[in-house]
């Protein structure tokens, strides 16, 4: 039996002013709040800077998720010797830090060249919490949404 789900995705390749999903569009009328600006770590107290492929999935009964973020060529492979190894990925905001330790490195010809990460979310509130997240660092990093078709 074969699951539904809905896919969205984020990325730092499309312009802002992209196809924006309703949602997006619902909060830019609500006021808004000044808070810090979202980030993501790979190592605790380290931003990084390289904004990453985000493909967002969610089963139609929406009790679960999971999101897979794709960093090509982050800057933490540069710098992870100086500062010490990659312990997770952590997303930081005003409301907290949500995180996982399903990170691996992608190597070509023996040298590091993406990251890809796994998220899951196993509730409403996991699903609701981390939208949250995402529209604070698109907003933050110049991210557009595209919400695209379920795959059979």
């Amino acid at each position: 039996m074969q699951t539904a789900t809905q896919t969205r995705s984020c990325t730092g390749l499309r312009p802002a002013f992209g196809v924006v999903a309703p949602r997006v569009q619902r909060m830019a009328a609500q006021p808004r709040h000044i808070c810090d600006a979202a980030k993501i770590q790979f190592i605790r107290g380290v931003d990084e800077p390289t904004v990453p492929d985000v493909t967002l999935k969610r089963a139609r009964s929406g009790t679960s998720g999971q999101a897979l973020f794709v960093f090509d060529n982050p800057s933490i492979f540069q710098a992870s010797s100086e500062l010490g190894d990659i312990t997770g990925l952590f997303m930081i905001d005003d409301e907290g830090t949500l995180s996982t330790t399903d990170v691996k490195a992608k190597f070509i010809n023996g040298k590091p060249q993406a990251i890809e990460a796994k998220y899951a979310m196993r509730s409403q509130f996991e699903w609701d919490r981390f939208i949250r997240f995402m529209d604070r660092y698109a907003e933050s990093n110049g991210m557009g949404f595209e919400k695209t078709s379920p795959q059979k």
